[in-house]
């Protein structure tokens, strides 16, 4: 009888022959089996409407590169969000989706997912907290084993699906290391991506730490009510001008989670940064700032230590992100604190 992993294995190879036979098929086939599926087109460009491209938008959004709509059509739009993320990861920029920009782009979406398992706060059990049940949901749906709505519940769905994953690769996934090696046993698996990453002598896996935003934080809590606040909130949807936990946006949800501390702050984000003092490094309690859409601070964060911190973001809500994220340490302007 085939182990776990070899079992699994072949049910890869089975369905990317079905990809390659039948691509329409599988347009709403989980995040890993896509992969294959895009990875099959080996170069989209502009001018396409394919399902996969819609895939390569989702990706280009879940990467914070690509917020206009999802739709299939490789358009100007696609094409400028394709050729800034070729040139943070130092690639041709061509704004044509070629083999080279997949493997990377796809391999850059697995090490984020790998980077969040490091916000579980221990093992997995019936019951746990809601936002680490909504990260193993997360795993399981990009493996293609939890089929259900993540919406943070520890319910048999999850249960079904986290017993199919361990029966097929023979190990038990009992924490955020035992995920990190589910997901590092998959690399191979995305078609030449080491050989793509090989090629690209450019792009490291290892940052300099001593230009990393963050690393010599003070480690005493400040502003600990807004930082409950704050954790309290995550998984809140975004919403343009929201200011409550029926959905926020960056700068509203800044200024919640303060009044939970007695402190009112201005609404905006250029006004925020004003009004806060400017410090080297951030320590928890300190606010992150970060220049996205236009010139100037217009995002921020409270930060929380250990180079993460929480905001309210329009891809995901209210989440926990890390400043060695590519496309957040490539953006901070520097960190405010509130007196």
């Amino acid at each position: 009888m085939l182990n776990g992993s070899i079992e699994h294995a072949v049910k890869q190879s089975v369905l990317y022959t079905c990809v390659l036979s039948q691509p329409f098929v599988f347009a709403e086939a989980y995040p890993a089996l896509q992969n294959n599926q895009l990875l099959a087109e080996e170069q989209l460009q502009y001018g396409h409407h394919v399902e996969t491209v819609r895939i390569l938008q989702q990706k280009l959004n879940k990467l914070s590169f690509f917020d206009d709509d999802i739709d299939g059509n490789y358009g100007l739009l696609t094409e400028h969000a394709l050729k800034k993320f070729q040139a943070e990861n130092d690639l041709k920029i061509t704004g044509q989706a070629d083999l080279k920009s997949l493997n990377v782009m796809i391999d850059e979406e697995m090490q984020q997912n790998i980077e969040d398992l490091d916000d579980m706060s221990g093992s997995i059990y019936p019951g746990m907290e809601k936002s680490d049940v909504k990260i193993i949901q997360r795993v399981l749906d990009y493996f293609g084993y939890y089929k259900g709505e993540i919406d943070g519940l520890y319910g048999p769905l999850t249960q079904r699906a986290l017993e199919e994953a361990e029966d097929e690769y023979d190990m038990e996934l009992i924490d955020d290391e035992a995920l990190k090696a589910l997901y590092e046993q998959n690399r191979p698996m995305q078609k030449n991506n080491k050989e793509a990453a090989n090629q690209n002598p450019g792009r490291s896996t290892k940052k300099d730490s001593s230009h990393e935003p963050g690393q010599a934080e003070v480690t005493t809590s400040n502003h600990a009510k807004a930082i409950d606040a704050a954790r309290a909130q995550i998984g809140t949807p975004y919403v343009w001008g929201g200011d409550s936990p029926g959905g926020f946006d960056c700068s509203g949800f800044i200024q919640y989670i303060f009044k939970a501390d007695g402190i009112s702050l201005p609404r905006t984000v250029s006004d925020t940064w004003n009004y806060t003092t400017q410090v080297g490094s951030p320590s928890v309690g300190d606010l992150v700032f970060f220049e996205t859409y236009k010139p100037g601070p217009s995002h921020m964060g409270i930060y929380i230590g250990d180079g993460k911190f929480i905001h309210a973001s329009e891809s995901s809500g209210v989440e926990t992100s890390k400043l060695s994220q590519s496309y957040w340490k490539n953006r901070y302007l520097g960190a405010g604190r509130v007196q």
